[in-house]
């Protein structure tokens, strides 16, 4: 599994109300359960999920910062269902991920080698990655070409 760490602007000073009790909620806030951030949730899954089915997982970037909790579980269940998705029934022999954070918000991206699928055959994992990402304020989209492959996309505003 390749990794690039990209840099970027904290989440974290949205919450801060204090020194000591700004940098307690950060903690709170930002980490999933076990205590991990995104990015060693995502590593962790990455490999497991590789491992088990067989299929090369490319990793190109994860968050350096961390994220709200809220954030990190709505992208922890879009990217579940997309690579769900990609062993149910795409075939593919790679998938791409990255998940960047930047001044604007948090982006995803998923992308298989796989078979691709008609627009008409999107299911109810697709809702519920949309559903994940409405919930969060942002939006996905996916997009597929019949015999190249599907790409997963979403954005999560930054909160002001």
């Amino acid at each position: 599994m390749r990794i690039a760490r990209l840099g970027a602007p904290e989440w974290g000073p949205v919450w801060a109300r204090g020194a000591k009790e700004g940098v307690n909620q950060l903690s709170e806030e930002t980490r999933m359960r076990g205590g991990q951030s995104l990015a060693e949730a995502l590593e962790n899954y990455l490999a497991e999920w590789s491992e088990r089915t067989g299929i090369v997982v490319e990793t190109w970037a994860l968050p350096a910062t961390d994220v709200p909790a809220r954030v990190s579980s709505g992208v922890m269940v879009a990217m579940t269902e997309a690579l769900s998705n990609v062993e149910l029934h795409s075939r593919a022999r790679v998938v791409s991920i990255a998940v960047t954070v930047g001044k604007s918000g948090l982006r995803l991206t998923v992308s298989d080698n796989g078979q691709g699928f008609p627009a008409a055959g999107a299911g109810r994992g697709i809702a519920r990655m949309r559903a994940a990402f409405a919930e969060m304020g942002g939006s996905l989209s996916v997009n597929s070409v019949h015999g190249e492959g599907t790409t997963v996309s979403g954005m999560v505003p930054r909160q002001r």
